[in-house]
């Protein structure tokens, strides 16, 4: 099984929405955020097939994007777990993951520093991130037969305006 990581797109300002008294929980991507994402999302959309599955953090910015790349790949909304928000440990994902063995093509959409902690967990066994996502970025792994640390292989890394040059 494959997994596509996906980091949201670019959001309000944080210290601004707080200095607001809006929850981060809230925080919604920018109008740029969603162009740039339509756009990356084209992208991933010629460089894979449809996920089978798609799940995302809780939080609106992660919901938005993955809405986004719902459409993009004409598939179903995305479930939103727990295990995808900020300050979840990597194992915590490992379920949902093992339960959809099988698939060819799995996605989550998610934060930094937690996704960058996954990825690294995944493909060398610690959480210690020795990558991180740019917002709307994107990286292909390969899972193998059963996902678990240390066991994946990084296909690609992609930055959004990578991505965006391939939804051209």
């Amino acid at each position: 099984m494959k997994l596509l990581v996906i980091r949201h797109a670019p959001a309000g300002d944080r210290e601004a929405w707080a200095v607001a008294g809006q929850d981060d929980f809230l925080r919604p991507l920018t109008r740029e955020g969603r162009r740039k994402m339509r756009e990356a999302a084209r992208g991933l959309a010629r460089l894979v097939p449809a996920p089978e599955a798609l799940a995302t953090s809780p939080l609106a910015r992660s919901v938005e994007t993955a809405d986004v790349v719902a459409r993009a790949f004409d598939v179903e909304a995305a479930e939103e777990l727990e295990a995808l928000r900020p300050g979840s440990l990597p194992r915590e994902l490992l379920p949902w993951l093992r339960s959809r063995e099988g698939a060819a093509l799995t996605a989550v959409v998610g934060h930094e520093p937690q996704l960058g902690e996954l990825v690294s967990w995944l493909l060398a066994g610690r959480a210690r991130p020795f990558l991180a996502l740019k917002k709307g970025g994107a990286c292909l792994i390969d899972l193998g037969e059963r996902p678990g640390p240390g066991v994946a292989e990084l296909l690609w890394l992609l930055t959004p305006a990578q991505l965006r040059r391939q939804g051209r």
